[in-house]
């Protein structure tokens, strides 16, 4: 073989060598223009598929309903009333002669409040007095007469008839001392009425005569009411609660009271009694809560919030109200379903506490239910949850 052939055969290999790098080389350059070119816009216009399929899925947050705690604070207001409230009358005509206590005296049972001068009073005393002496006088004459007449009737000198008028005498004298005795009787209590004393331990709260002021006897027509008397040692605040906690407002409930004068302050009382009875006109039951005043720091006639602690007979669940929907077919929540579709769930509302609401039917704890949801959301309609309340930590306490 000569070196002419052999140098053809040498050059032909390597054409076939740069021939095949040359494939190799655009097979690397196709591949990695595949990789890096192809396969991005590929991955890219997937992803730009899959990003506005979720756009086109509505955003919702949810929460879960929350169960009521078991006591529920109820406010409602009332006004603070003294345990005793008495006027104080005159049971005698006459002027007032002087007075002894003024508003804002603390009395004791039995002090002396005033004294009334009664000078027509006193002169048919000293009148009834004088006719007891001389019905006493006719009464004896009368005993002593009879007495002749049982001796002369012995020796036939008078008759029984003229005895029997006698006796009967006796009665009628005997009667009408009696009647004497009972008017100076009454008359001396009358007598007695013209010293005004407290009725109970309390408070003067008004005073409405002077000295000189003329007094009718009574509490009626022109009669004037002289002192007004009010025991603070116990307040009582009577309050109407509405007949859905009726049920729960049983006497010993325990309650607070809370006044504007006294911020961030809180009286103890106990609910004592309820009228056990739902007013027609306003659906509500009267109950009254007793208070304990004994070192004056409560005024009567104040006004409160009574802050009732009930003990629920029924669960019931809790939900803030941006969660409702209100349809035609009635009040309704969106409630997200396994499949990420919306399900219009009717509900049975309770309690309004302002921010939230108290679902009486129609949910479980488990539901998520969907807030703020849209005027336009149906049931089927997917849903796409980006943030879920209740894993939110909750602020702030419940109130009634």
């Amino acid at each position: 073989m000569g070196r002419s052939d052999i140098r053809c055969r040498v050059t032909s290999r390597g054409s076939m060598i740069a021939k095949l790098m040359l494939v190799i080389a655009l097979v690397v350059v196709a591949g990695l223009t595949v990789v890096f070119g192809v396969l991005p816009r590929i991955e890219a216009r997937e992803n730009l598929r899959k990003v506005t399929a979720e756009q086109n899925v509505m955003a919702v947050s949810v929460t879960n309903p929350k169960s009521s705690s078991a006591t529920t604070e109820l406010v409602l207001p009332g006004n603070m009333q003294a345990f005793l409230d008495t006027p104080i009358f005159a049971r005698t005509s006459g002027y007032v002669k002087r007075w002894h206590a003024d508003i804002g005296k603390h009395v004791k049972k039995g002090e002396l409040l005033a004294e009334i001068d009664t000078p027509e009073v006193d002169d048919q005393l000293h009148q009834a007095r004088a006719d007891v002496a001389a019905a006493e006088a006719n009464y004896r004459l009368a005993l002593t007469t009879a007495a002749r007449w049982d001796e002369l009737v012995k020796s036939g000198v008078v008759t029984k008839q003229g005895v029997d008028e006698k006796r009967g005498e006796v009665d009628a004298k005997k009667s009408a001392l009696d009647a004497a005795r009972f008017s100076v009787d009454r008359l001396q209590k009358l007598q007695a009425f013209k010293r005004i004393h407290a009725p109970f331990d309390g408070v003067i709260t008004a005073r409405n005569v002077d000295v000189g002021s003329l007094i009718d006897a009574g509490a009626g027509g022109d009669s004037k009411e002289l002192f007004h008397i009010v025991s603070t040692r116990k307040l009582r605040v009577y309050i109407n609660v509405p007949q859905a906690n009726a049920r729960d407002a049983q006497p010993g409930v325990e309650a607070d009271l809370t006044l504007p004068e006294f911020p961030g302050k809180r009286f103890k009382g106990t609910l004592v009694r309820t009228a056990q009875s739902i007013d027609r006109m306003s659906r509500t039951l009267l109950a009254e809560v007793e208070v304990d005043n004994a070192d004056g720091t409560l005024l009567p006639g104040s006004y409160t919030q009574v802050h009732l602690k009930l003990s629920e007979s029924a669960k019931t669940l809790m939900l803030p109200v941006n969660v409702l929907l209100f349809r035609p077919e009635g009040v309704m929540v969106a409630v997200v379903q396994p499949d990420q579709r919306a399900l219009l769930t009717p509900v049975t509302l309770g309690r309004d506490f302002g921010t939230k609401v108290e679902i009486l039917s129609g949910l479980s704890e488990s539901d998520r239910v969907v807030v703020n949801p849209s005027d336009s959301l149906v049931s089927g309609t997917p849903v796409r949850v980006v943030k879920d309340e209740a894993e939110q930590p909750e602020t702030g306490e419940k109130k009634g």
